[in-house]
């Protein structure tokens, strides 16, 4: 009996052929503030992957073992050796642990189980709901779409805010930076424009991405709950990397929320990326750069910080037919110093995008809500990413405003004013003050075409100035209760035809004499 069983073992022996294998593995030299230096890894490539190898000489926590593999970024690559930054807790890594090559360029999830939830920089739920079951990997860093392959942005993307579509219009495939000081309704703007797109048909709402860099927890926790109340958490996806979270997850936030966004771009589908704020992920990278040893330059940060912004913001575009016809349309917030709009960051983005809103602390302190500075505000892409109909009621709107600025700042010194200097004031101070919106309350486009066609057939000259923005809404709702076949047909057709010039005069004169009240003679 004996015999055979060691007979068995002979023979399993014999038969037995191990197959080698190469692994490609460095030893960890120095650790601190998240950067580790590696030596060996010569053949490590910029951007890949690296795994810790903890049990290595080293016991771990029972939490420590419990909390998964702990991954690092290879970020510069020198002649004895890389650095990396850490990839999670920087307190798991130790001088002398083991490190090994992954041969893998950072990826993370993407697909339609993301829509509705919060996830992190590395595509990992922070929700509470479980974890995705079917997703597809996108790598984080991808060249950006050739000449070729793209096409021009002529299909408007709806904000819901008036003064921006009618004066400043974004389309589907632009880069539009939202700029101004801390305070100044910059992230309202984006959230109002997530929730504008549930205006939008089923098969032709933009998937939308809101990408928290630095932020309070407090914040992003309020805008998925208002996002929630609105309907709109169905078509939103929320990359999360707080002020809490290590700078390379800053870092790398923006890049995940383009990464996410291109699934879909690729399927075909438009999506919205909103980067909140990229002057925070610039003081991560700065900082992430100088534990790196790299040499500062200008106001302290690396000398390829543009490249850094320009690189990810190259990303949106609108591609041709051939390539699908998908669009990522992206939404750069930069928050200036006081105003600042030539300090280093804030000129980089602009030069990088196609036009800018600016957002400015004196008027928001006087009430005008949105806060935009027209005269600063500006978008490249212009009135090719606006429909007949809003093109047809917006024309002059930006050239009266600014002329009416100009007029109220002469106003302050001037005692008396010939009367067409007078309405011309008069004038612009209504159209101010219908152009004012309250958070969260974006308008459907429809709407927005009645709200400009009544103030250029001064409807509003009647209504008493404080008045104008409340009569404007009760106008529009009204319409909207009385006169739904005129609005449908704006939305879907884009102009306004004879037949609806009547439905809104008629519903005008309606209106006036249904709130008298509203209309005095010496307004």
């Amino acid at each position: 009996m004996e015999s055979t069983v060691v007979d068995k073992i002979i023979k399993e022996i014999e038969g037995h052929a191990p197959k080698a294998h190469a692994e490609h593995v460095g030893t960890v030299t120095a650790v601190g503030d998240g950067v580790v230096a590696i030596d060996g890894l010569s053949k490590a490539v910029m951007g890949e992957v690296v795994e810790f190898e903890e049990g290595k000489g080293k016991k771990l926590s029972d939490a420590m073992e419990a909390s998964g593999k702990l991954y690092g970024l290879v970020l510069n690559l020198e002649e004895d050796g890389v650095r990396a930054t850490i990839l999670g807790d920087s307190a798991r890594v130790a001088d002398g642990m083991t490190v090994k090559s992954t041969g893998t360029i950072l990826s993370i999830p993407s697909g339609e189980e993301l829509l509705g939830r919060v996830v992190n920089a590395l595509g990992e739920p922070q929700d509470g709901k479980g974890p995705f079951k079917n997703t597809t990997m996108m790598p984080i860093e991808r060249q950006a779409a050739g000449v070729i392959d793209r096409k021009s942005v002529s299909v408007p993307l709806q904000t819901g805010i008036v003064s921006i579509d009618a004066m400043i219009p974004i389309g589907r495939g632009q880069r539009e930076l939202i700029i101004g000081d801390r305070g100044t309704g910059k992230t309202t703007i984006a959230i109002d424009t997530i929730i504008n797109q549930r205006n939008e048909p089923e098969g032709k709402r933009p998937i939308c991405v809101y990408v928290a860099v630095g932020q309070k927890e407090s914040k992003t926790a309020r805008i998925v709950e208002q996002l929630r109340q609105e309907n709109a958490l169905s078509y939103t996806i929320i990359v999360d990397a707080p002020a809490s979270a290590p700078a390379a997850l800053q870092f790398l936030a923006p890049f995940a929320g383009a990464a996410i966004a291109e699934y879909f771009m690729d399927k075909g589908r438009d999506c919205l990326v909103i980067y909140d704020d990229l002057s925070k992920q610039a003081v991560a990278y700065r900082q992430l750069s100088l534990l790196l040893r790299r040499p500062p330059g200008r106001e302290a940060y690396p000398g390829d910080i543009f490249y850094l912004h320009s690189r990810l913001l190259e990303r949106a575009c609108r591609l041709s037919d051939a390539k699908g016809g998908g669009s990522i349309t992206a939404l750069p917030i930069i928050e200036t110093q006081d105003g600042d709009v030539s300090g280093y960051i804030p000129t980089n983005v602009i030069s990088i995008t196609d036009g800018q809103i600016f957002l400015v602390t004196d008027l928001f302190n006087k009430g005008v809500r949105p806060a935009i500075d027209v005269g600063i505000s500006v978008s490249r892409v212009g009135s090719s990413a606006q429909t007949k109909a809003m093109k047809s009621v917006a024309g002059g709107i930006k050239l009266g405003l600014a002329q009416f600025r100009d007029l109220e700042a002469f106003m302050q010194f001037a005692q008396d004013l010939d009367k067409t200097t007078a309405d011309q004031i008069a004038a612009g101070q209504r159209m101010v003050e219908i152009l004012k919106q309250k958070n969260g309350a974006p308008y459907p486009v429809e709407e927005q075409v009645v709200i400009l066609y009544a103030a250029n057939a001064k409807f509003f000259g009647n209504v008493p100035t404080r008045e104008v923005t409340k009569a404007a809404g009760m106008l529009a709702q009204y319409m909207k209760d009385n006169h739904g076949a005129a609005l449908s047909e704006i939305k879907e057709k884009g102009v306004v035809s004879d037949d609806v010039k009547i439905a809104l005069g008629t519903g005008m004169e309606e209106f006036r004499l249904a709130h008298k009240e509203l209309f005095t003679e010496n307004a």
